[in-house]
């Protein structure tokens, strides 16, 4: 049963989420102005990046409940390892979708072979596998243990995908600095903060939601191998000749 504590996180949250996708949107429509060189394909950036950012999220926060877990066997920490996981396969599949839409009218290609793309797109499909492995698992241990060994290793990618447009040549542009010093204006600064901002509380909200599913299934899970397993049968009464 979840505490009241987490059910009124979870509601806050919704109403924080309600309240600040409009703005968001506002503000990447209204406010910003359309960049000289891309036009307005460069809205998508905004969502875009912050993307990158939820999907780098739930890899590390998939990596870290892992490690836990090996540790632990406590299979509360896999729950929250499997959960995110989920929501990093999801906004990694956002970002390999939004990214070709942004390169086409851009670079003239929808993909290009440079090593942060390949690196993203190996990055989903060791996670897209890591969610097929453990559907294929015997039993919910086994699982565990195969996902977390996944989990714990895929997310060596991760510094590559950052670091990749600082070691090796590509299209992409450099990681971005902000403060000033990252070379957008002001309003676009603002208008990445509060889309990062609200890409976060979505990924904290879905990830709560996501755990308490799991949770539910495994106390599920407990109850039916409960019923399955043989009620003890009382014991014979002893019989009158062994009394004599």
């Amino acid at each position: 049963m979840e505490r009241p504590s987490s059910t009124f996180a979870q509601a806050l949250l919704f109403v924080l989420l309600l309240a600040l996708f409009p703005a968001c949107l506002y503000m990447v429509f209204a406010v910003v102005p359309t960049e000289q060189k891309m036009g307005v394909v460069q809205r998508i950036f905004y969502f875009h990046v912050p993307s990158a950012f939820m999907a780098f999220a739930g890899v590390g926060a998939c990596a870290v409940f892992s490690a836990f877990y090996l540790w632990t066997r406590d299979l509360r920490y896999d729950v929250v390892a499997h959960a995110a996981a989920e929501l990093g396969v999801v906004f990694c599949t956002i970002v390999l979708v939004t990214g070709p839409i942004w390169a086409r009218p851009v670079w003239g290609v929808w993909w290009t072979g440079e090593v942060r793309l390949t690196s993203t797109l190996v990055l989903w499909l060791i996670y897209v596998g890591y969610l097929a492995l453990r559907e294929n698992a015997e039993n919910r241990e086994q699982a565990a243990r195969w996902g977390a060994v996944v989990g714990i290793v895929g997310a060596l990618d991760v510094p590559i995908i950052y670091k990749s447009v600082e070691w090796w040549r590509g299209l992409h542009p450099k990681v971005l600095k902000m403060s000033g010093g990252g070379g957008l204006e002001p309003s676009m600064e603002k208008a990445l903060l509060l889309c990062s901002l609200t890409f976060l509380l979505l990924f904290i909200y879905l990830l709560m939601q996501r755990c308490q599913l799991g949770r539910l299934q495994i106390e599920i899970e407990s109850l039916a191998h409960a019923a399955r397993r043989p009620a003890a049968s009382p014991a014979a009464p002893p019989s009158r000749g062994a009394r004599a």
